[in-house]
């Protein structure tokens, strides 16, 4: 890929490089500029475009130019920047660009495969922005409805995690996307048992009372149905539901669908 992109014809900054600096400071004077910025304005966007002509091996300021086209829903633009981090830096961006591929393009296979990529780069589990690789795999797999490496994934990071620091350290949505995982595939005791874990280390949640309401339905048992799905309503509206920004989550619910089981649940009695 080009080693040198204009963004602009020309670059102005407010204050003066001095001749007898090294390229590594002045290399940061321009980070120091472009970070005083918000990402996508004129100062910022320039700011990167100059730290690259010093020096066009920063993983990190392709990233940074990369930002604003991912933000604004600009694909192609944010993916021949991006790629330009991966390449100088694959240890720290190739599993930051399957994170991105998950949340913001859908694109589940690519994403699998810079996860599977950052297995051979490393000795060690990645945690792109916070999270295992194998946590982003079980979310990955369950977005192309394989159930079985989705649930295999789940298994694998909850193990880990629960030696690591205990059982209720780990994530709640582990429980809740493995137990999705099951309900999809129809193995609802299962389903069940990582609901009733997310209710019991956190009592507001309005997607696993959502599911567990479900369950409740498919059982016949109709007054704990709705006990469960009002409970639901009561937690959405307070804010407790699975949901990410800029994003739509994967499988996120809305009052619409706690509503309509509602309606369902009361039309059956």
């Amino acid at each position: 890929m080009e080693k040198s992109q204009k963004l602009f014809l020309s670059i102005i900054f407010v204050f003066l490089l001095s001749s007898c600096q090294t390229k590594e400071e002045k290399v940061q004077d321009a980070y120091d500029v472009g970070f005083r910025h918000y990402q996508g304005n004129r100062l910022h966007m320039n700011a990167f475009a100059y730290a690259l002509e010093l020096d066009s091996t920063k993983a990190e300021t392709y990233r940074e130019l990369s930002v604003t086209y991912l933000k604004r829903g600009i694909p192609h633009k944010w993916k021949s920047w991006y790629d330009g981090a991966v390449e100088y830096d694959p240890i720290t961006w190739q599993p930051w660009r399957g994170y991105l591929y998950l949340w913001f393009y859908r694109d589940y296979e690519k994403a699998i495969a810079d996860f599977n990529a950052s297995d051979s780069l490393t000795t060690y589990i990645d945690y792109p922005q916070g999270h295992s690789v194998d946590f982003w795999r079980g979310i990955a797999y369950l977005g192309l409805n394989d159930y079985d490496n989705s649930i295999a994934y789940w298994d694998k990071h909850i193990t880990k995690e629960t030696e690591d620091s205990g059982e209720d350290w780990v994530e709640l949505e582990a429980f809740l996307y493995r137990g999705i995982a099951y309900y999809e595939a129809g193995e609802t005791k299962k389903a069940e048992e990582n609901f009733d874990k997310v209710i019991t280390y956190h009592n507001n949640s309005a997607d696993a009372k959502y599911y567990k309401a479900q369950l409740l339905l498919d059982i016949g048992n109709k007054k704990a149905a709705l006990n469960m799905i009002n409970d639901a309503i009561i937690d959405f509206n307070n804010g407790y539901y699975n949901n990410r920004e800029y994003v739509e989550t994967l499988r996120q619910i809305y009052l619409e669908d706690l509503e309509e089981l509602k309606s369902k649940i009361i039309a059956s009695n």
